[in-house]
C-alpha cells in the first residue's frame, strides 16, 4: 500500500534538502580534518601516515564516543523548547551548560591520558608483530599533539547542535569551513616547515600537524561560542568545576605513572592494562570525593551493580 512520491514541492521536503548539506559538512568536520591531516602526512618521512592513522583511531574515539553521544542526546531535547524568546534562550543555556559539563568529565581525563600515557595506550592496542615499543612512542608523540584542541573540538559539536535546535544550519557550516581552511594552512606549515625551522627531526612534523589541527578546532569553538552568546546569552562552565576535573586527571595520571614505573618488569601488555585501570579508578575516586555530579552518579551505579 506504499507508493513512492518524488514530489519535493512541500515545505517540509524543501527544508530537509536545504539543511542536509550544511549539517552534513559541519557534522563531518572532524573526519574532513582527519583526511586533510593524512594527506599532509603523506609528504613526511616514511611511516608518518601509518603513525597518524594509529593515533587518529585513539584521539577521535573520545570525540565520537562521548562528545557525539551527549550531542545526539541533547539535540531532540533542545529542539523541543517552546515559549517566548527569553524562555527558550534560558532553557537552551541550561541544557548547553549541562552538556558541556558532561563532555568535560570524559574529555579532560582522555586528554590527560593521551599526554601522559600515550605509549601505554598504544602498547595495549597495537604492539604486536612488527609494531614495536619505538612505534608506540611515536604514536604517543602524535597523541600529545592532539590534546591541544581535543576538548574544544568536542564542545564545538554541542554548540553546533544548539544552532540546529534553533533551526540554523548555516552558522555551523560557516565556522566549519573556517576550521577546515585553517587546518589546511596551519597543518601544512607546522608539519613541513616548522621542524626545519626548529632544527628537529622531520618525523616530529606529525605531532606538529595534530597540534595545528587542535588550534584550528579551538578557533572554530570560539567562533561558535561567540555567535551563540549573541543568540541566547553567555554559556559556560563554572571555573571551579573544570579545575576539579583537571586536578583529578592530573593526580590520576601521576598515580598511573607510578604504576608504570613500578611495573617495568611486567610484560608490556599486562603492565599497560594495570596502568590504565589505575588511571581510571583514581580519576573516578578523586572526582567523586571532590563532589563532581557525573562521578558520583557513575560511582553510585557501580556500587549498586556490585551490591
Amino acid at each position: 500500500g506504499l507508493r513512492l512520491n518524488l514530489d519535493v514541492g512541500q515545505q517540509s521536503s524543501r527544508n530537509v534538502f536545504r539543511n542536509f548539506v550544511p549539517a552534513f559538512v559541519s557534522r563531518g568536520v572532524v573526519q574532513i580534518s582527519a583526511y586533510i591531516d593524512s594527506f599532509i602526512a603523506s609528504w613526511l618521512p616514511g611511516g608518518s601516515v601509518a603513525t597518524l592513522s594509529y593515533a587518529q583511531v585513539l584521539y577521535t574515539l573520545p570525540v565520537s564516543l562521548f562528545g557525539m553521544a551527549v550531542t545526539a542526546a541533547e539535540l531532540p531535547v533542545m529542539s523541543s523548547a517552546v515559549g517566548s524568546v527569553d524562555e527558550v534562550a534560558s532553557y537552551l543555556r541550561g541544557r548547553l551548560d549541562g552538556g558541556l559539563e558532561r563532555i568535560a568529565f570524559f574529555i579532560i581525563p582522555s586528554a590527560a591520558a593521551f599526554l601522559a600515557l600515550g605509549d601505554v595506550l598504544s602498547a595495549v592496542l597495537f604492539e604486536s608483530g612488527k609494531f614495536t615499543q619505538r612505534d608506540s612512542v611515536w604514536v604517543w608523540e602524535v597523541l600529545a599533539g592532539s590534546t591541544v584542541g581535543l576538548l574544544a573540538s568536542t564542545w564545538a559539536r554541542l554548540y553546533s547542535s544548539t544552532f540546529y535546535a534553533l533551526r540554523d544550519t548555516r552558522t555551523p557550516l560557516k565556522f566549519a569551513l573556517v576550521r577546515v581552511t585553517l587546518n589546511s594552512f596551519l597543518g601544512y606549515f607546522a608539519a613541513l616547515h616548522l621542524p626545519r625551522l626548529l632544527h628537529i627531526d622531520p618525523r616530529f612534523g606529525v605531532a606538529a600537524l595534530t597540534a595545528a589541527s587542535g588550534i584550528a578546532a579551538c578557533i572554530e569553538f570560539d567562533l561558535l561560542r561567540t555567535a551563540m552568546t549573541r543568540r541566547i546569552g553567555p554559556t559556560s562552565i563554572a571555573r571551579g568545576h573544570n579545575l576539579k576535573l583537571l586536578f583529578g586527571a592530573a593526580l590520576a595520571a601521576a598515580i598511573a605513572w607510578g604504576f608504570k614505573l613500578g611495573l617495568s618488569g611486567v610484560p608490556r601488555f599486562w603492565m599497560a592494562v594495570m596502568v590504565l585501570l589505575a588511571f581510571g579508578a583514581s580519576y573516578l575516586t578523586v572526582t567523586t570525593i571532590l563532589g563532581i555530579r557525573e562521578a558520583r552518579a557513575l560511582t553510585g551505579r557501580l556500587l549498586r551493580r556490585v551490591s
